[in-house]
């Protein structure tokens, strides 16, 4: 167990380029070519998605941050003394350490993240900034069930933390499993802070993810220039192109890679054909109403504490503790 101001690091991932291979052949046999938004970040993907955070069409970060630091001394009263903060998708520290700075004497910050280099250079700076924290980063897809090594502070409440809007990945079934999964891992009692997009004008949300200078779709297509790089890929980048748009009946972002003529690509020795107009899937973003998303959490064994947003209604973040429900699942 490490010391106060120490860094550990345990990787729990499967064979990260096996997975790969395996789901981008899955996926583009398919009649629905589809390929998981996880893949979207490696190292490049990652960077790009930080660029894309500070653009002026992309409101959900600076909002989220906005929300946190606004409500983050109430949020600490909340969790307590010596809580173990767990930070799924912690590959990016800003938001854990809004509420790290705001904890009273937290035992652990423990950032989870499938991205193994950015997971690494993340956690080494809370541990430098931090000296005073034990930080436990453990390497592993946290869409999937997984194991928590042993935590310091066993006094404190295990309080899980997704911020980002990354619960709209989801579509809602696989939203409550996930949920579902947090709640075990969190143990009875266990809370948990998540951001949630909220539904508003289809032309605020159309821009957010086009944006003008084109960050978000070099975003999308980094995933085919990462086939190449790592797949034995030929895929021309300039036949495809990125596209995103709202589905207000289906109340979620849709995002697609769109072949732009009949064309034929070899990834890792296979033959891909793809058609003119045809879309491969690469991400769903879901917003919900206040209500809608407690009523899902309710499902997902959580009783909803408490919501709090942005002056606009834009986004919003959500207190939960996790109940039985859940965790007899």
């Amino acid at each position: 167990m490490p010391d106060g101001g120490s860094l550990a690091f345990f990787d729990l991932s499967a064979a990260e380029e096996e997975s790969f291979r395996d789901a981008v052949l899955e996926g583009l046999a398919r009649p629905q070519k589809a390929i998981p938004c996880k893949f979207l970040y490696d190292a490049k993907g990652s960077a790009l998605f930080a660029k894309i955070c500070k653009l002026p069409e992309y409101y959900p970060t600076r909002t989220e941050i906005g929300i946190l630091e606004k409500n983050a001394l109430e949020i600490a009263r909340r969790f307590g003394r010596g809580c173990r903060l767990i930070d799924l998708g912690g590959g990016e520290s800003r938001k854990a350490r809004i509420l790290l700075q705001a904890l009273e004497n937290p035992a652990a910050y423990v950032p989870v993240d499938i991205s193994r280099d950015h997971l690494f250079e993340a956690a080494k700076c809370v541990a430098a900034d931090f000296p005073f924290l034990p930080v436990i980063a453990v390497c592993a897809d946290y869409t999937g069930p997984f194991a928590l090594p042993p935590l310091p502070g066993g006094e404190g409440k295990r309080v899980g933390f997704f911020p980002g809007s990354t619960i709209g990945n989801f579509e809602p079934h696989r939203a409550e499993v996930f949920l579902a999964q947090c709640a075990r891992l969190l143990g009875r009692g266990g809370e948990m802070l998540i951001g949630v997009d909220l539904k508003k004008r289809k032309d605020v949300l159309d821009c957010a993810y086009n944006d003008c200078q084109g960050v978000t779709a070099l975003f999308t297509l980094n995933l085919f220039a990462r086939i190449n790089r790592e797949l034995s890929g030929d895929l021309d980048l300039a036949r495809y192109r990125h596209l995103a748009f709202y589905n207000e009946a289906l109340g979620r972002i849709e995002i697609y890679i769109e072949s732009l003529c009949d064309q034929d690509a070899r990834v890792a020795g296979r033959r891909i054909r793809f058609a003119r107009g045809e879309r491969i899937h690469t991400e769903y973003s879901y917003k919900y109403t206040l209500g809608e998303f407690a009523a899902l959490a309710r499902r997902a064994g959580f009783a909803a504490l408490a919501a709090w947003t942005d002056a606009s209604l834009l986004f919003s973040v959500h207190h939960l503790r996790a109940e039985g429900d859940a965790l007899r699942a």
